[in-house]
Order: C-alpha cells, then sequence, then structure tokens
C-alpha cells in the first residue's frame, strides 16, 4: 500500500522495509510503546498490519507532541525511512530493519489512563478485560487469533464449495427444538402469548432442503443454546459448519468431510502434524468407552485402559473381588517408567480421585520386578505377574486401578488416563490426532425419570430400521450416529437421519411420545416425509472449537470477538438488560420477580 497525498498515511505499519529507505511517507495508528533514551524518544506505532518504530529528537518538532501523548493515542507520523544500525535491527519485526524519523506529528485521538494494558500481553481480571474489550482486542495475541478465525472460516468455505457444497441461509426466528438444551424465546408483539425460539441448530431446516431437492447444503450456522458456559462452549451464542448431503451412506459423509476437516487443520498447522486425509481411525463407542474412558479420546495419549475384571473374581484383595461380584467393573490404567517415581506421585493421584469426587484410585508400583502397595501384596505375586503379562506391561512400570460400577469406573479410568498422560510427559503437543466416534447407542437409561431417552440426535436412522424398533431392546439399538473428534474435544457430530414417518413415529414412541405428540412438535419435518423423502444425513462442526484447537487457546473467549463472562453477561453492552415499560406493554408482557432469599 503506497497512497501518496492520502491525508492519513502513504502506508501501513507493517509494510516499510529497506527498499523504501529515504522515502518520505505517513503513518497513522495506535501509540503502542515509547522509550525516553535521554533526548531521543523511540515510539512504536501500532495498526492492525504490523508495528513501525519511530524516532523523534531534538532536530524533530514532532518531539513535544509524541513527548506528551499517552500510549494508545491515535497519532499520524509524518517521516522519513532510514535504515537501522547493524546492530539495532529487530529481526522478530517484519519492519525491524528500518525506522522512521519524525519530522511532523498530529494526534488524532487521545487516550485516557488505560483501565488496562495493551503492550505486554499480561494477564488480567477477566471482567476488566471483557468489560473493555475493544482494548483487549487490541493485544496482539488475541487480535492475531480473530484474524485467524476469520481465515479458517473462508478457508472452510472454500473447501466446501470445492466439495460441490451450495450455502444456504436457514431462518433465525423460528420454533422450539428438541436439540436437548434450552432456548432463547423471543416474545411475538403481533401474536399475544406466542413465541419464537433462536435456532438451536438448523437441524429440521437442513432436512427439509434435502427433501426440497438441493442434494449437498452448507452454512456458516449461528446456533443460540440457553445453557451454562464451559470452556470449551460459550454462553449463548456458537457457530457451526452446518452441512446435509443428500442419497449418502455414513461412509460417504466421512469420505467427503476429511479432506475439508483435515485440510483446514492442515492448513493451519504451523509445523503440527496432522492425522492425513482418508485415514482418520473408526472407532466403535464401546470401543472408546473401554480404551479411552471417554467418547472424546484424546489419541496423542498413548495409554490404554483395560478391563482387568476377570483377574479378580476369585482375589486375595477383597475390595475388587466385592466390587466385581456385584456386577462392578474393574479398569487398569498404565504408568510406564515410574520405577524412579517417589510413592507420593501415586498418592498424589489417588487424592485427585477423591477431589474428583470418586471413591479413590487404587495402583500397584513396580521396580526392578518388585511389586509394591496393598493390591499387589494382597492379590499375591504370581496373580500380579499373570496381570502384568496379559497386559504386556515391564518390570518398571506402575498401574492404576479404577473399580466400581462400569460408567462410574470408565470416567474416573479415562480421567485418569489423561492425568496420567499429561503427568508422565507422554501427550505429544505438535499434533493434531483426528477419528470418528461411530455406532453411538440409539437409547440411554433415564436414572432421574425412569425411562429410556434418546441418546444422542432423535432424528438418527436407528440400525436396524423399523425391525430393530419392534424387536430390540431398545438399549440395544446403535443409530447411523458419528462424532469427530480432535485432541480429546469432540469438533462435529452427525447421522445419518430417519426419514422414514412410521419409523420416526416408532423411534419416538420408545421415549413416551405419541404420534400426535411428533405431528405437533415436528410437523413440518413429518409432513414433508409424506411426499417423498431421499435418504439423507449430514453434521455439524463446532467452528469456535477447531479456531481454539487451531490457535491453541485454552478457552473459547481467547478466539471470539465479544463474548459474554461465566454469568452469560455482556459487560461492554450491558445484557442483558430491563425492558423498558412500554417495550413490555407492547408484547403484552409482565415481569414476574423470582422470590427473594
Amino acid at each position: 500500500m503506497n497512497r501518496v497525498g492520502h491525508p492519513y498515511r502513504s502506508h501501513t505499519c507493517g509494510a516499510l522495509s529497506k527498499a523504501n529507505e529515504g522515502e518520505t511517507v505517513r503513518l497513522s495508528g495506535w501509540v503502542h510503546r515509547k522509550r525516553d533514551h535521554g533526548g531521543v524518544l523511540f515510539v512504536d506505532l501500532r495498526d492492525h498490519y504490523g508495528i513501525t518504530q519511530v524516532v523523534a529528537d531534538a532536530d524533530s518538532a514532532a518531539l513535544p507532541l509524541l513527548e506528551s501523548v499517552r500510549v494508545e493515542s491515535v497519532v499520524t507520523i509524518n517521516g522519513t525511512v532510514k535504515a537501522r544500525g547493524a546492530g539495532t535491527v529487530n529481526p522478530n519485526l517484519p519492519t525491524g530493519a528500518i525506522e522512521v524519523f519524525a519530522r511532523e506529528a498530529e494526534v488524532l485521538s487521545r487516550a485516557e489512563e488505560l483501565p488496562m494494558p495493551v503492550a505486554g500481553e499480561q494477564d488480567y481480571p477477566e471482567d476488566i478485560r471483557l468489560r473493555y474489550r475493544f482494548l483487549d482486542l487490541r493485544r496482539e495475541t488475541l487480535h492475531a487469533n480473530i484474524v485467524k478465525r476469520t481465515k479458517v472460516i473462508s478457508d472452510m468455505r472454500r473447501r466446501m464449495e470445492a466439495a460441490g457444497f451450495t450455502e444456504y441461509s436457514t431462518p433465525i426466528l423460528t420454533a422450539s427444538s428438541p436439540e436437548g438444551a434450552r432456548d432463547f424465546l423471543v416474545p411475538s408483539r403481533i401474536h399475544a402469548g406466542k413465541f419464537y425460539a433462536l435456532p438451536q441448530a438448523p437441524q429440521q431446516y437442513k432436512q427439509l432442503l434435502m427433501v426440497a431437492g438441493f442434494d449437498r447444503y452448507f452454512q456458516i450456522a449461528p446456533c443460540f443454546r440457553d445453557e451454562d458456559p464451559r470452556a470449551d462452549r460459550l454462553p449463548g451464542e456458537f457457530y457451526q459448519l452446518d452441512l446435509e448431503m443428500s442419497f449418502v451412506t455414513q461412509e460417504e459423509i466421512w469420505e467427503t468431510m476429511e479432506p475439508v476437516i483435515g485440510g483446514v487443520f492442515e492448513a493451519f498447522a504451523d509445523g503440527k502434524k496432522v492425522t492425513p486425509s482418508g485415514s482418520f481411525p473408526r472407532i466403535p463407542y464401546s470401543e472408546s468407552m473401554l480404551k479411552y474412558g471417554s467418547d472424546k479420546p484424546d489419541l496423542r495419549n498413548p495409554l490404554i485402559i483395560s478391563d482387568v475384571s476377570a483377574h479378580f473374581t476369585q482375589s486375595g484383595f477383597g475390595l475388587f473381588e466385592k466390587i466385581v461380584g456385584s456386577g462392578g467393573v474393574v479398569r487398569a490404567i498404565p504408568a510406564p517408567a515410574t520405577a524412579d517415581k517417589s510413592r507420593k506421585f501415586f498418592d498424589d493421584m489417588n487424592d485427585w480421585a477423591r477431589s474428583e469426587g470418586h471413591a479413590g484410585l487404587g495402583y500397584v508400583t513396580r521396580k526392578g520386578g518388585e511389586f509394591g502397595g496393598p493390591i499387589a501384596k494382597n492379590h499375591g505375586a504370581e496373580g500380579m505377574e499373570k496381570l502384568y503379562a496379559e497386559l504386556g506391561l515391564g518390570a518398571d512400570d506402575g498401574l492404576f486401578f479404577a473399580a466400581g460400577k462400569e460408567g462410574q469406573a470408565a470416567k474416573l479410568a479415562g480421567a485418569a488416563r489423561t492425568r496420567v498422560g499429561e503427568q508422565l510427559g507422554l501427550i505429544d503437543q505438535d499434533r493434531f490426532e483426528l477419528c470418528w466416534i461411530v455406532d453411538f447407542p440409539f437409547y440411554e437409561w433415564d436414572e432421574d425419570n425412569k425411562k429410556v431417552e434418546f441418546s444422542h440426535n432423535p432424528f438418527s436412522m436407528p440400525q436396524g430400521g423399523m425391525e430393530a424398533l419392534q424387536t430390540q431392546d431398545p438399549l440395544t439399538i446403535n443409530a447411523y450416529q458419528y462424532d469427530l473428534v480432535c485432541n480429546g474435544f469432540e469438533i462435529a457430530s452427525g447421522s445419518i437421519r430417519n426419514q422414514d414417518p412410521a419409523t420416526m413415529v416408532k423411534a419416538f414412541e420408545i421415549v413416551g411420545l405419541s404420534q400426535a405428540d411428533v405431528e405437533e412438535r415436528f410437523g413440518g419435518l413429518y409432513r414433508a416425509f409424506q411426499y417423498g423423502a431421499p435418504p439423507h444425513g449430514g453434521m455439524a462442526a463446532g467452528v469456535d472449537r477447531v479456531v481454539m484447537l487451531i490457535c491453541g487457546a485454552q478457552n473459547l473467549r481467547e478466539i471470539t470477538l465479544f463474548p459474554m463472562n461465566q454469568r452469560a453477561e455482556d459487560l461492554l453492552m450491558g445484557a442483558p438488560s430491563p425492558a423498558e415499560p412500554k417495550q413490555l406493554r407492547e408484547l403484552h408482557m409482565r415481569v414476574v420477580e423470582p422470590p427473594k432469599g
């Protein structure tokens, strides 16, 4: 960029190099840093594109003004490009070989005393960062993350279009949906007492597009869920790469999307290894829960959990024998090459398990072939040798145990696998490991309500179709459902859809809904299926989670422009806020205050 005569800049703050030496230039930007070296003032001038060092001394008319302004003031500098001396070149800056000698300066906007620093990337309280997000967004890492986010989304669009998809926009004001979270409701002024809902996902609309014959749909879709925030999901809204395809099997969806998602990671990997497209492992849900204790396994961690219940049916260790005898399980998590670890390492793991609400995490130590700990003592050296041989463990490997009901034991074993991998430095931080988790159970048992419920997406096709729904125990039916997982995070979820009206009704009847309920709640979709619906399926990938992984961020707020806080409040704009009485009257509404105390 070179705009001679422009009132604010001839170049951006990231454009100048030695090739511009001797030129008269005009730059505008924010005063990033100031350094006074006894009559010589150095100013780092920053804009969206980079930083240029500006110099002013006693021979510069700009010196008094630049000395007087606070950092983050916006200024225009007229000056001459000079080459830096060999010892003062900054190799970390694209403009590090030059500096601009300031001849004139003008303040475009003065900054008040800052509530938080911009330069330096210091940690700062989150409430201040969110209240002054416009300052926070000037900081280098966050600014770069937001720019990278836009590039990732652009790359996704390009790859989807290249794969034959067309982007269609679906409604934002819609009806309540059964996605599993609370809806954000929007009162209707015209229809008193009735409400729209913001879409939790475009699920029904994208299926209707397939019925309408559009074949390959995608959208970078805003989704809204009124649920509690967590590190990998923001309160309120999030974005997903939403897609649907007609006349496909789930295998075709995987083959189509691996080059898209894998390609996005490869494009922004910065040297990290990425699972090659076409070779994402496909792991059944039951196998994932056994081997990794999670349906979101981090495959960078080499540790594999094993079921060792059979070793404790008749054991000298009475606690495990009692658990197995009453229908529970014992899962083992290896701790390789821990002979040099003190007993404290193992005791700390046990204390950690208790702090997480579990009864404890049993363990066996081994050094030079000698077993240690109460479990080994009671189970016996011969029994431990047999167990270690089956697991392929060595003479200096330790072992942790998670015991209890299957679900509880799997959860503890999975968390312990992650923690042991982290504590022993086994997780390769320079890889993106992607895999599909497949064959999810269609239904699950709701212990609180003592009834069968959908475990995933109610619009999925059960494996075995109508026959399975009519003849199998619901809890044994799997669905054509799948998740895409990367480094321990679920980044996408999808399924082959149930497009047969009779099968759809039967699936909902099992969870206690009648045909009338189905017609009332999902009338648009149900009616559409009466008029010729192609077999179809799709998925939705979480844009925010993908960007978070690519940027190496620990929290979604680090890759989002204007996020809410943990209490679902927008501290910058002051939302949510009370409505004016006039607004409430127009909506035929009245606020009922919650009971005090």
